[in-house]
């Protein structure tokens, strides 16, 4: 498919759901595959939507909590073992103390250490990275101190918040962005470190992306009776969009 598109692999939280998988999602995009975040199950998810680890060339990690990062492990693993070994070089962008924690990682589990395939990693904080071939650009957000947003361009651009709270460096990131991919863990309560409709209203003012997912649910959206306007969309695992 030409252009970018979007496979939404998890719209959840660290609550265990029958409906919905902890948050990742799939982008195409320059002919790459890019993962974004990779908490429990998302190896089996890439599978039922017709993709395995062999396909993806680039993992972005948002922050290191354990339902975006917790399959990391199990990708790797499989890239050593599956029957067909990954020969194809992989990339794993994460901010602040990515090395530290892939050789924590590492160091309880040694099978991971690539062995047909060439790993590299990229700590990013503020700035921008050609990565792929795409430009990816990231920025510090209010969530835990290794927290990024991230922004891919290609012909257009498509803007993560990953999980935070209200922030400054969120707007200037997701400013004119095509699609922002923001949590909003729920409609109404206000928690720290989380958005809520009411504030994640106030980024989209001042940011003005042309369309806005959201994600990151917890069951309290289950019994959410509200109406969402453009340019707002409730994301559902296994939802497509192109950017």
């Amino acid at each position: 498919m030409p252009g970018m598109w979007l496979k939404v692999l998890g719209t959840g939280t660290s609550v265990p759901s029958l409906h919905r998988g902890s948050s990742s999602y799939l982008l195409t995009a320059g002919g790459r595959k890019v993962l974004i975040d990779v908490g429990p199950s998302v190896v089996r998810r890439l599978l039922e939507t017709g993709f395995t680890t062999r396909d993806v060339d680039v993992i972005i990690l948002t922050h290191f909590h354990v339902d975006h990062t917790a399959d990391l492990s199990t990708f790797l693993f499989a890239s050593n073992y599956d029957v067909e070994p990954r020969t194809r070089d992989l990339t794993i962008v994460g901010g602040p103390g990515i090395d530290m924690f892939y050789n924590g990682l590492r160091a309880v589990y040694p099978w991971i250490l690539p062995k047909s395939y060439n790993l590299s990693l990229i700590e990013m904080d503020e700035g921008t990275e050609e990565v792929g071939g795409l430009t990816v650009r990231t920025t510090p957000v209010s969530h835990n101190s290794e927290s990024i947003g991230v922004r891919i361009e290609d012909v257009k651009s498509i803007t993560f918040s990953g999980d935070t709270d209200y922030s400054i460096n969120l707007v200037k990131l997701a400013s004119q962005t095509d699609l922002l991919i923001t949590e909003c863990s729920f409609p109404e309560r206000k928690v720290k470190g989380h958005l809520n409709l009411a504030t994640l209203q106030k980024i989209v003012e001042e940011a003005h992306p042309g369309r806005v997912l959201i994600s990151h649910l917890y069951p309290e959206w289950e019994n959410f009776r509200g109406v969402l306007h453009a340019p707002y969309l409730l994301a559902e695992d296994g939802l497509e969009v192109e950017v």
